[in-house]
């Protein structure tokens, strides 16, 4: 891809998103995420593929489709209440059609079916520009219109993007549609009662997924069998992306344990007990393909034997950005009292 084409891009990308949150008309939301769409669209054809083309196409119509419906949520809300204001969001309908279009943009179940395929048939630079920068701007309009959503609607849409990430991610070979499955429902289910929580989930949710995505595309790989000779070309690389998808999982004492064990505390003390405890045993099934994919990243040989070569003593450059966010990612627990303050 041409430099000057991908720093349009990038640039482009960096405007629609500061677009998007800063604004309070819809009008402006709307304009800051079709130029996220065309900015994204691009990088993700980039290689000239067939499936990259196919992703591509994917990506566009899906994210039209929610633009047009965003629109068309702002238009109903303005012709019953005279105002274009994102907060000022009471029309029960045009609430309804927003959180469906929100959910169409941020790959919520049930409309999740475009979001593995789009990575799959991307590079991993641009999966993780899709996994977390892209996802931003939607997630801020889900915030700001937070107090007029419907709670049951949130609590069932985060029940099933918990319930059917950890049940599709189960049978996956491929890397990037396994983490494709990491679940925003953590963040649904709490985005109610304590917006600054759900942008607290999601940035070290970025924080954690970065990292992973860089150790991979250093690596090169994309699938179990070739994740499982990884070691041989960097054991360093590979015994820091262990750590970083058990922090990811959610296990104590890593960073990934926090966001989940202050939101279980929010809804504990918000009555939603239920919620907390579905949500819980459905991360189980998330867990488990967690714990496959570090497995298989972890510096032993596994019991199958395996038709790939391994590649032996490649000396890769040290990347200091990947140091940095995987050291976050692991060590930020013992933060958790000072970070919970300053919410």
């Amino acid at each position: 891809m041409n430099p000057h084409a991908k720093l349009i891009s990038v640039v482009s990308i960096i405007l629609g998103s500061l677009i998007t949150m800063s604004s309070n008309h819809w009008v402006l939301a709307w304009a800051g995420l079709e130029i996220n769409t065309l900015a994204t669209i691009p990088l993700i054809s980039k290689h000239h593929h067939p499936r990259a083309v196919e992703a591509s196409i994917k990506y566009f119509l899906v994210q039209a489709s929610a633009s047009a419906l965003i629109l068309f949520s702002s238009m109903i809300n303005a012709w019953s209440t005279g105002q274009w204001d994102i907060t000022q969001l009471t029309n029960p309908t045009a609430s309804l059609i927003l959180t469906t279009a929100v959910c169409m943009k941020l790959g919520l179940a049930p409309f999740h079916f475009w979001f593995p395929e789009v990575l799959q048939g991307t590079s991993l630079l641009t999966a993780l520009l899709l996994s977390t920068a892209i996802k931003l701007p939607p997630l801020i309009i889900l915030t700001l219109t937070s107090p007029s959503l419907n709670p049951l609607l949130l609590t069932t849409l985060a029940i099933a993007s918990t319930a059917v990430g950890g049940w599709m991610g189960l049978n996956q070979t491929q890397i990037r549609k396994i983490l494709a499955f990491s679940s925003l429902g953590w963040m649904v289910a709490i985005i109610i009662y304590d917006p600054k929580l759900t942008i607290l989930t999601f940035s070290l949710y970025a924080i954690m997924t970065a990292p992973v995505f860089l150790s991979l595309n250093t690596t090169k790989s994309t699938k179990l069998p070739t994740l499982l000779i990884s070691w041989t070309k960097s054991p360093a690389i590979n015994a820091s992306l262990m750590l970083t998808l058990l922090s990811l999982a959610g296990l104590p004492p890593l960073s990934g344990f926090l966001p989940k064990w202050v939101i279980l505390q929010e809804l504990t003390t918000q009555e939603m007990t239920p919620l907390a405890i579905i949500i819980s045993m459905l991360s189980l099934l998330g867990l488990f393909f967690y714990l496959r994919l570090t497995y298989h990243a972890t510096i032993t040989l596994s019991p199958n034997t395996s038709n790939h070569m391994k590649t032996w003593n490649m000396n890769k450059p040290t990347n200091t950005f990947t140091a940095i966010l995987t050291s976050i990612s692991i060590t930020i627990l013992p933060l958790s009292p000072m970070i919970i303050s300053m919410l």
